[in-house]
């Protein structure tokens, strides 16, 4: 499997506001399986979905 990355969002961002939570969740309201992971090197929240790899068939 691999992941898309849908959006980032800094991790400074206001406090008490989380758009990478919203932006996931409003993501899942229309089907889409998102969820939030950290990326620490660039510092921020990344919205990903996983993707499925299809195995090549063998001959």
């Amino acid at each position: 499997m691999s992941r898309t990355v849908l959006e980032r969002f800094p991790a400074g961002g206001p406090r008490g506001s989380w758009p990478a939570e919203e932006f996931a969740s409003a993501r899942r309201s229309e089907g889409l399986p998102a969820e939030v992971v950290m990326d620490l090197e660039s510092d921020a929240f990344l919205v990903v979905v996983q993707q499925r790899t299809s195995v090549a068939a063998r001959g």
